[in-house]
């Protein structure tokens, strides 16, 4: 069996696979401090409660976005595997066309979400990823990656804003029935959801026109779901994405079939 690993700044997402399948998906709070030990009991946790074994693991690939756990889960993947786990960065040959201007700066769940999604959807295509922020990857029509967007994901933006307004209390991010508040409750969740799909629709309607075309456009990310339907862009849903894309990367770089 294979294990993807996505490192995000709030949430890891662990999918295992056996050949090309998903047989199961977890989604667990990222904590910066975690230990390879830690890390460990983590995964042997998920794995029992599916009635797996974790040691049946044969390799890994890894996409982190956090430096400190970088290296805590390449022990941890090296513990259940024996052999060395694959760590996405640009250094690796994804097979992906980048006209980033320094590609280093570039993500690894950016680089895995690009390959996915023109894998499975083709170009040229968007990316939105609703995480801690809010990328937007463009991959063109000869099927390079051209860069993107980052801006302030919906939770970030909720927790900035109720931690700079003393008199607004702390709401749930949920979609109201209208975008016009009658309560203060409801002009924050309009102004969080109804702003972010709004901003989303806009900056994808400004990247066709400079890219002078249309593109199909893939929403992934812990949170996209939640405002997602509402979009006038946004073509496909795929929560899995970024680890579609790992297991491609992995089947490229190490000419591996998927036990």
């Amino acid at each position: 069996m294979f294990l993807a690993v996505d490192i995000g700044n709030t949430q890891t997402v662990l999918g295992l696979y056996s050949a090309d399948k998903l047989l199961a998906h977890w989604r667990i709070a990222t904590v910066a401090s975690d230990t390879a030990d830690e890390l460990a009991i983590r995964v042997k946790a998920l794995f029992a409660l599916e009635k797996l074994n974790s040691y049946d693991i044969a390799d890994v690939a890894i996409a982190s976005v956090v430096p400190p756990l970088t290296e805590q889960w390449h022990i941890t993947a090296k513990r259940f595997t024996g052999t060395e786990p694959l760590i996405l960065n640009s250094q690796v040959d994804t097979g992906l066309e980048i006209k980033y201007k320094n590609p280093s700066e570039i993500g690894a769940d950016r680089l895995a979400d690009a390959v996915a999604a023109i894998e499975l959807y083709g170009a040229p295509v968007l990316v939105v990823d609703f995480g801690t922020a809010t990328n937007i990857e463009v991959v063109d029509k000869d099927g390079a990656f051209l860069g993107g967007v980052i801006a302030p994901g919906l939770a970030t933006s909720a927790e900035a804003l109720f931690s700079a307004a003393a008199r607004l209390a702390k709401f749930s991010v949920e979609v109201p029935e209208k975008v016009i508040g009658m309560t203060t409750k409801e002009a924050v969740q309009s102004g969080l959801t109804f702003g972010e799909v709004d901003r989303i629709d806009g900056l994808i309607t400004r990247i066709f026109d400079e890219l002078g075309y249309p593109a199909k456009v893939i929403a992934t990310g812990g949170l996209s779901t939640r405002v997602v339907n509402l979009s006038k862009t946004v073509d496909v849903i795929n929560d899995d994405l970024t680890l579609e894309g790992l297991r491609i990367i992995y089947k490229r770089v190490r000419g591996a079939t998927l036990a």
